[in-house]
C-alpha cells in the first residue's frame, strides 16, 4: 500500500518537474542552449545543462534564479536543483 502511495505521488512529481522544464526550455533554447531532467531524489532535482548553457558564465545564476525558483513555484518541497555534469 505505502509503495503505491509512494510511487504515485513521485511519478506525479516527475510528471510537475517535467512539466515546468517544458515551460523553461525555450528561453534556454533561445540562447542555445537545453536542459534535460536527470532524476529527482531527496528533494533535489538534479538536471543536466547543455549547449550554451553548459558553459555559461551565469550557470549558477540560471540554475538557482530561473530553474529552482519555477520548480519551487510549483512543487513546493523541492529543496534545490543540482547540475550534473557528466
Amino acid at each position: 500500500m505505502f509503495y503505491n502511495y509512494f510511487g504515485d505521488l513521485m511519478e506525479e512529481t516527475i510528471k510537475k518537474i517535467n512539466e515546468s522544464l517544458d515551460t523553461i526550455r525555450p528561453y534556454l533554447n533561445m540562447e542555445g542552449g537545453d536542459i534535460k531532467f536527470i532524476k529527482y531524489e531527496d528533494n533535489i532535482v538534479y538536471v543536466k545543462l547543455s549547449g550554451a548553457c553548459q558553459a555559461c558564465l551565469y550557470t549558477d545564476d540560471t540554475l538557482k534564479n530561473g530553474i529552482y525558483e519555477t520548480l519551487k513555484k510549483e512543487i513546493p518541497e523541492i529543496e534545490g536543483v543540482i547540475n550534473v555534469t557528466i
